[in-house]
């Protein structure tokens, strides 16, 4: 598993569209600034703080795997 490829998939352009939301909005009530959340949603964050992840859900109204999905590559 050490060496498994992996692909952690954001689904936060999707989220923030169905809800009429803007990544400026809601960074504001997460508390964390626009660029953190562009990186996440680029899918170039390495890793992300389970509270900002828990006030991400809250906010959207959803779960995290509604938030990311993992694919598994060709091992």
């Amino acid at each position: 598993m050490e060496n498994a490829h992996h692909e952690v998939i954001c689904h936060l352009d999707r989220l923030l569209a169905e809800r009429g939301m803007t990544l400026a909005e809601l960074a504001g009530r997460v508390g964390v600034t626009v660029v953190n959340l562009s990186i996440l949603k680029n899918g170039r964050a390495r890793a992300i703080r389970f509270s900002t992840l828990t006030a991400i859900c809250r906010v959207l109204g959803c779960q995290p795997g509604d938030l990311l999905t993992v694919t598994a590559g060709p091992e």
